[in-house]
């Protein structure tokens, strides 16, 4: 879900429930599967603004690779524990973007990571420009980082 209130900056939410193939032997959250919770959710931000990776893809557009992480474990999830995924863009250049999520149980901080996404064709892997359309979008939602 998309949140664009008068009171807030431009969010992409996203629920995820832990399951037990998402932990590890001590029933605590594996600490990759956090990366790829971000990832869902970036990736389902994308779409609802109107652009799937397979459709940009097929049409000839570029990848969107991870270009750098910064990430922050602050407590555990645990199974069945139902988080919350919020992501926002703060920076958006020719070929990159720059988003900050945060995973949440309740109001319990739980992960913070600033995620570089870097824009690279798909036949060479070097940088290109984002899509003029897409470019606009991620514009679109840009906010101040959260503080931390």
């Amino acid at each position: 879900m998309c949140t664009n209130s008068p009171t807030s900056k431009p969010a992409f939410i996203l629920p995820i429930r832990i399951y037990y193939e998402d932990t590890d032997a001590g029933g605590v959250v594996y600490y990759a599967n956090y990366l790829r919770f971000c990832e869902r959710a970036r990736s389902d931000w994308l779409r609802a603004l109107g652009f799937g990776q397979q459709q940009l893809l097929a049409a000839g557009g570029p990848l969107f690779v991870v270009r750098s992480v910064q990430a922050d474990y602050l407590a555990p999830a645990r199974l069945d524990d139902e988080l919350t995924v919020v992501s926002t863009i703060h920076d958006v250049r020719n070929v990159s973007a720059l988003f900050f999520q945060r995973i949440f149980r309740e109001d319990a901080l739980l992960f913070t990571a600033e995620i570089k996404i870097a824009s690279v064709s798909s036949g060479t892997g070097r940088p290109v420009p984002w899509p003029d359309a897409v470019r606009a979008r991620l514009h679109d939602q840009l906010s101040p980082p959260p503080s931390r």
